[in-house]
């Protein structure tokens, strides 16, 4: 399971490490680790502010011999940057931060655009987001694919949409969505979009399977529990395969090596214990950004942190 690769032209590796860390120092070890590791799949953003952290490892792993092409790239286009004249500047300055040539996936980041500027986060004097009503979703993919064009992106996707939006540019398109990334474990399945992406050979990529970790969540659920004694391993192995079980590639963020190597240490599940997670009843999204575009997990930076 853990050279496997989606089934599809993108040939993803399926376990990918997610690179959502605040903390610079920590990314760049973290992401060596799980170079180390064997990690081959890496999600990064430009909302993180850790790319640079983030090549910087890549590019040591690839001096100590890894081969570019085995290693596979994302990152995001964030919301101020939705109108098709900021598309491709946004991304070379994310090429250049990570230190590469062409990327491997690049996803709108949400489906929400925000207003132009070097503000991440616009807020009005209320403290309400400011949304740019002057472009659409449709726009802003029209852009991306200038990008496929170009030969230095290799796919394009999108990320924390539902099936509505992900329906209406599927149907526009010229060059269709690769990946959806979308949160997802067994407290929400997703399991209509899954089956959708399936069909439309769309790589469904999972973030937060272990429930981001948040307690009481699926890493304390008694069936988790249960069946992680039963076949002697950690909660969040099980987690791990029950996600590729059903066919979806997934993102986690192990900070330590121990834990990066216990991610990689997972095999199927018997047939009764995939059914016992998949009739679990309890229902619970931990991120709301597909209803705001404000991503719940990345702490908000002070006033003299932005000024730094």
């Amino acid at each position: 399971m853990k050279t496997n690769r989606t089934n599809n032209a993108l040939n993803m590796p399926v376990l990918g490490f997610g690179t959502l860390i605040p903390d610079p120092a920590e990314t760049l070890r973290a992401t060596k680790d799980a170079l180390d590791a064997g990690f081959r799949h890496f999600d990064c953003a430009e909302r993180y502010r850790n790319e640079r952290e983030v090549g910087e490892a890549l590019q040591a792993g690839m001096a100590e011999g890894i081969p570019r092409e085995e290693i596979f790239v994302t990152t995001k286009l964030w919301n101020t940057n939705h109108r098709p004249e900021n598309v491709r500047p946004a991304f070379e300055e994310s090429l250049k931060r990570l230190q590469i040539d062409y990327l491997d996936l690049y996803l709108i980041h949400t489906p929400f655009a925000f207003q132009p500027g070097e503000n991440q986060d616009p807020r009005d004097e209320n403290g309400n987001v400011i949304y740019d009503k002057g472009v659409t979703l449709l726009d802003t993919w029209k852009a991306m694919e200038e990008l496929v064009d170009s030969g230095k992106c290799r796919a394009i996707g999108l990320s924390d949409v539902g099936l509505e939006e992900l329906s209406r540019i599927y149907e526009s398109a010229r060059i269709k969505p690769a990946v959806v990334q979308i949160e997802s474990h067994p407290y929400l399945p997703e399991t209509e979009l899954l089956e959708y992406c399936k069909e439309r050979d769309i790589t469904f990529l999972a973030f937060a399977p272990l429930g981001h970790g948040i307690k009481p969540g699926p890493l304390e659920d008694p069936v988790i529990l249960s069946i992680a004694a039963r076949i002697g391993k950690t909660p969040a192995q099980v987690l791990l395969a029950w996600a590729i079980q059903r066919g979806t590639a997934l993102l986690t963020t192990p900070k330590s090596k121990a834990r990066a190597q216990e991610n990689f240490d997972i095999a199927p599940l018997p047939e009764d214990a995939f059914e016992e997670i998949n009739n679990i009843q309890t229902r619970e999204r931990y991120n709301g950004v597909v209803t705001t575009g404000v991503p719940g997990f990345i702490p908000r930076r002070t006033e003299e942190e932005k000024a730094e």
